[in-house]
């Protein structure tokens, strides 16, 4: 009996034993990866991290001049711990929560006190910072409840998710992937919560990172400001001075459309854009491009990634990741033509006869393609933009818009060497042939010739109508009735070869490599339009609704449905210049210069074409011409 309870204990423990032989095995062999990873993540957590800015790259021209780039801009800032104390809501909230204290009384009293000893500060930055900058204090105290109000209402925003997280207004704007006005968020929530006081209590309890930050007051713009500065406000509690880096437009206004600009990265869409990229998505305080422009289009080049730098709790380096800063882009705009270019036309006094004063000019090197100008008109300034942004959006001219490359227009005689182009290359006319413009009115439904309109005369009395004097005439009546003997589909299939119908302007190539569709960008252009149906997009030639018979002859003089972009023409006229090749305008100095697609067309009949503009040139004085090699 004795004997056998000691088989049963010595097999009992030698199973013990055996089972904790087991686990220390495992533990051993198979574990000891993830216990130490286990406790390098905590070690990690217990560390240090920290991330860097990055700088975000340059716009260039094709002479590398600088036409957008960060710079350190010095700012006086002040506390808003302290800003807080001009906004009688931040007072009624501390005196509500001191009401609702053990002692009200007592509790009411120190806060009366807080209040009065930080608001005579308070008054006293004011007068300082108005005296400093020769205004009156009520600039100085608008500046302030300005970033009050921006603060209030970040709170009011914080408070209104936090208690309504289902609101309906705030599924509707996350469906749009658009973030919900204040304006809504304010009245939402006043109606759920009528009472003030209520409402007040709630947006008292939030606090953001924001109530503890410092906020720009002054600029300082000069070496002299930031010296006198630092004298005036030194021993200033709340005050500090602070610099930042600041996209500036060394040319202002030139080329403003094309540049584009940056401002604050807040919209959802926005922050989207790198959200699967901690080190490249946006901070509180970040900017980003707006559309239309390069700055947005090249978001993803110019925006670089910030580095980041980890120890742990021994002071060991875990994590090292460099700064990316963000890589330049070189347009091929020559500046200092753009500018030029503006100039000159905005001394012309606009004729409130000839409609809004909107203006548009490109310049093409015919032989590499390249855009040396990319004019539209009016402009405004881009170092301003972000601060007049509501006035410029409300503008009946538009500035904002890009007409060079967004706008479409009828083109008028500018596309009749294209249709004389169409006509002798389809055998619908030959160089000698004439085609009558007499001194009297067009059949009806035709157009008449501008000669006629203006003298009652036509062209038949200067000169054999042939095809050169046709061009240099620009007559109606020779280029309504080629264009009627055209078929619609060949007419159409000219227009669409030369770049009509089609976007032309392409993207940089940086941007084709970038991961991500949503980055993949180029500038916003318009088609145009070659068919008698609006199609507003482009599409392959065989996919464009058919031109009705009776447009031609209005496609001939560049009226009726034909619609295109300054940019297409100038195009037309380069390929043209370059004897019958066409080649996509190129901005960007990255991208690949077309190869070029030669449309075929004969020796013979590009040589009467040029010759007739040459002549037509001639015609309007202008004095500097030479075709193209």
């Amino acid at each position: 009996m004795y004997e056998k309870r000691i088989r049963v204990f010595v097999v009992f423990s030698l199973l013990l034993l055996a089972v904790c032989v087991l686990r220390l095995a495992h533990m051993q062999l198979l574990s000891a990866s993830s216990v130490q990873h286990e406790i390098t993540e905590l070690k990690r957590r217990r560390g240090q991290y920290e991330q860097f800015k990055t700088v975000r790259g340059r716009i260039l021209d094709r002479n590398d001049n600088v036409l957008a780039t960060d710079r350190p801009q010095f700012w006086l800032h002040i506390d808003y711990e302290i800003s807080c104390f001009l906004d009688r809501r931040v007072q009624d909230a501390m005196l509500l929560r001191a009401s609702k204290k053990v002692d009200p009384e007592a509790a009411s009293a120190k806060v009366d006190d807080t209040i009065s000893d930080n608001a005579d500060g308070l008054r006293q930055i004011i007068d300082k910072c108005a005296q400093f900058k020769a205004v009156e204090p009520g600039v100085i105290s608008r500046e302030i409840q300005s970033i009050n109000e921006r603060v209030w209402n970040l709170r009011i925003m914080r408070a209104w998710r936090k208690e309504f997280p289902n609101s309906e207004l705030l599924g509707y704007y996350k469906s749009i992937g658009r973030s919900v006005p204040i304006s809504k968020a304010r009245a939402d929530f006043e109606q759920k919560v009528p009472d003030p006081n209520e409402r007040l209590t709630l947006i008292s309890k939030v606090d953001i990172i924001e109530m503890h930050q410092s906020n720009p007051l002054l600029e300082l713009k000069t070496d002299d400001d930031i010296f006198a500065a630092q004298l005036e406000f030194m021993d200033t509690k709340g005050i500090h001075m602070s610099a930042k880096e600041q996209r500036f437009y060394p040319y202002g206004s030139v080329a403003a459309q094309t540049i584009g600009w940056v401002g604050p990265a807040t919209q959802e869409s926005e922050k989207e854009f790198f959200a699967e990229d901690k080190l490249a998505s946006y901070r509180d305080g970040e900017v980003c491009g707006r559309t239309p422009g390069v700055e947005y289009v090249c978001e993803a080049v110019l925006r670089g990634r910030r580095g980041e730098e980890a120890t742990d709790i021994d002071g060991q380096l875990m994590v090292d990741t460099p700064t990316q800063f963000g890589k330049d882009v070189k347009l091929t705009l020559d500046i200092e033509l753009q500018g030029d270019i503006e100039d000159c036309l905005l001394k012309h006094p606009h004729s409130p006869s000839l409609g809004k004063p909107s203006i548009s000019a490109v310049v093409i090197d015919v032989g590499s393609s390249d855009i040396l100008a990319l004019v539209s008109l009016p402009v405004y300034d881009l170092n301003r933009v972000r601060y007049d942004y509501g006035a410029l959006s409300a503008d009946p001219n538009r500035p904002l818009v890009n007409r060079a490359i967004k706008e479409q227009y009828p083109p008028g005689s500018v596309v009749k060497p294209l249709i004389l182009i169409a006509g002798l290359e389809a055998g619908q006319v030959t160089p000698a042939e004439i085609i009558n413009c007499p001194a009297a009115p067009a059949p009806g439904g035709w157009p008449n010739c501008l000669i006629f309109k203006r003298s009652r005369a036509g062209h038949d009395l200067r000169w054999n109508n042939d095809a050169r004097n046709a061009i240099k005439g620009s007559c109606n009546v020779y280029f309504s009735r080629l264009a009627d003997r055209l078929e619609p589909a060949t007419l159409q299939q000219w227009l669409f070869e030369f770049g009509c119908g089609q976007y032309v302007l392409a993207a940089p190539y940086s941007i084709a490599e970038v991961d991500g569709a949503e980055l993949r960008r180029n500038l916003g252009q318009v088609p145009g339009e070659i068919s008698s149906s609006i199609v507003g997009k482009a599409l392959r030639f065989e996919e464009i609704p058919p031109l009705a018979p009776r447009e031609r002859k209005f496609f001939g003089i560049g009226q009726g449905s034909l619609r295109v972009t300054p940019l297409q023409v100038a195009n037309i006229m380069a390929t043209i210049a370059r004897g019958g090749v066409f080649k996509l305008p190129r901005l960007f100095c990255d991208s690949r210069s077309s190869a070029g697609v030669d449309l075929g067309i004969s020796d013979e009949t590009l040589a009467i074409v040029r010759d007739g503009m040459r002549k037509r040139a001639r015609r309007n004085r202008i004095r500097s011409i030479r075709a193209a090699p």
